[in-house]
């Protein structure tokens, strides 16, 4: 099968052809038709994360159709369309497992980062990680749930029951958390880049009631900030819009160094949080609620051939909405 592959020494996929995977007992065998491009993908091939398989085929926002099952597969049949998230597997027995926090597991398998991912024409996954589409969505508006949507999901319910939310870095996760947050009847703030009228156009389109840029305060005091530019210098200008009680909730795998600030800023039980992972629950809960409220999904389409390209467009802030690989059909 093709395959666009990582090995570890160059941020450049290569486009490969590798042996078709078999599922083993409890995996499926997914025929891929899409796969999301993630800013975690982007900080696997800029090497900002941590011990990664060499090689690895990256991607862990897939949709596909299950082609085969391993012994012991509950709950999928051959050809149902299946999603395949970021958390891969869990280990089931360390104290975070076993007090229904697996995002925080000590021997995690993450796919696309120690797991192969989606990035090729075939993927073999564990099916209790697993989730079912909604069917009221095309592949390519699927793919994105898978990490943008979950992820942004466990983001906003950090924040509580804040009802005035800013959202920094409008991309994959922020446009579509936003329609969650509108459908919650919450208010949205949108921070862009300086000048990127497009981001703010849709943050508009989307739900926000107010666009403009990071190195702004909103008109209206903040009751929570999500942060999803993996910027270290936006925690203290989210800081500085929350009001007190507020919460700053860093949603990224990776983030630059966060500088020092006035404690002041802090003050007045103000937090700082962030979210790790996700746990099955998360991926049941979302797809119900994805599946209830029809979210508008925007998605810049690339072939597989052309991941590279996509990646580099993530890179450069080329993309609004998110990246979708197309694999097949």
């Amino acid at each position: 099968m093709r395959a666009m592959v990582f090995d570890g020494n160059s941020p450049t996929l290569q486009a490969q052809d590798v042996p078709d995977p078999e599922p083993g007992p409890g995996q499926v065998l997914i025929d891929v038709h899409v796969c999301g491009v993630c800013r975690t993908d982007l900080h696997l091939v800029d090497s900002e994360l941590p011990e990664p398989k060499r090689p690895v085929i990256p991607g862990h926002e897939i949709v596909g159709r299950v082609s085969a099952l391993g012994a012991g597969v509950f709950g999928f049949a051959l050809g149902d369309r299946v999603g395949v998230p970021w958390l891969g597997r869990t280990c089931g027995a360390c104290p975070f497992c076993r007090s229904g926090r697996e995002n925080l597991c000590d021997q995690p398998g993450f796919t696309g980062y120690t797991l192969d991912g989606g990035y090729a024409e075939r993927v073999v996954a564990d099916s209790r990680y697993c989730l079912h589409v909604p069917e009221c969505y095309t592949d390519a508006e699927a793919a994105p749930l898978m990490c943008a949507g979950l992820i942004g999901y466990r983001t906003l319910a950090m924040a509580g029951d804040a009802r005035r939310i800013g959202i920094y870095g409008f991309g994959a996760a922020a446009h579509l958390v936003t329609q969650v947050a509108r459908h919650q009847a919450r208010e949205v703030y949108a921070f862009t880049r300086e000048g990127d009228t497009e981001a703010q156009a849709l943050a508009l389109r989307v739900g926000a009631c107010w666009a403009g840029s990071s190195a702004d305060l909103p008109p209206e005091p903040l009751d929570a900030a999500l942060l999803f530019a993996p910027v270290g210098a936006l925690v203290p200008q989210a800081l500085q819009a929350v009001t007190k009680g507020g919460t700053v909730v860093c949603g990224g795998i990776h983030m630059s160094d966060i500088p020092s600030f006035p404690y002041a800023l802090l003050w007045g039980e103000r937090r700082v949080v962030s979210v790790a992972n996700l746990t099955r629950k998360d991926g049941r809960d979302f797809m119900r609620i994805a599946g209830e409220s029809k979210l508008d999904v925007a998605t810049t389409p690339y072939e597989l051939a052309d991941a590279n390209r996509a990646l580099g467009d993530l890179r450069d802030a080329r993309v609004h909405g998110a990246a979708v690989l197309r694999v097949r059909g």
